[in-house]
This record gives C-alpha cells, structure tokens and sequence, in this order.
C-alpha cells in the first residue's frame, strides 16, 4: 500500500497485490496469486466517502497518474479530476 496523494480534500492510495512466497511450498514453484490485482482508493474526506478503483478503472486512472508524472499538474487540477471520481463514492469510510 502506497500513499500517491493527502491533501485537505482528498486521499488517494495505490493498493498492491502482496505475493510473500509460502513456506511449505516447493521453491521451484513459488506461490504466487492467481489473479495479481492492483487498485486505488480514493478517500473523498469532504463527504467521508470512499471508491475502490480496479480492473479496467485501475488502469484508466494508473494512466492518469502517469500523464501527471509527465505534465506536473497544479494542485487544483489534480483535485479536479479527483473530483469526478466522487460520483461513484458509495462507500462511507468507517475505519481508516
């Protein structure tokens, strides 16, 4: 787990698949995860609600996160595209 982003308004974590090899497993085949997934949580802190991005969303949002490593945006336009992901915020966050 990875902190990207904290700001006032939001949070945004890249979550990774943790493949620790098992010890009772044959070395010339080491346990790996079937489906190895990655995804993003974003923590909309205004509303105190959360969006777990993965799959074809994980992906869309890693290239954004790569176009910002490229251009270096302002604060205010990584908020905004933060912002468009609060519609699909369903999730309050209760534990964090």
């Amino acid at each position: 787990m990875n902190m990207l982003y904290d700001s006032d308004s939001f949070v945004v974590v890249h979550m990774l698949a943790d493949a620790t090899p098992d010890s009772a497993s044959d070395a010339a085949t080491p346990a790996v995860p079937q489906l190895v997934r990655h995804g993003f949580e974003i923590v909309d802190k205004r509303s105190g609600k959360e969006v777990y991005l993965d799959g074809s969303w994980a992906e869309m949002f890693q290239q954004q996160i790569l176009a910002w490593q490229r251009n270096t945006p302002t604060q205010e336009e990584v908020e905004d595209t933060l912002d468009g992901y609060v519609g699909l915020a369903q999730n309050p966050v209760i534990v964090h």
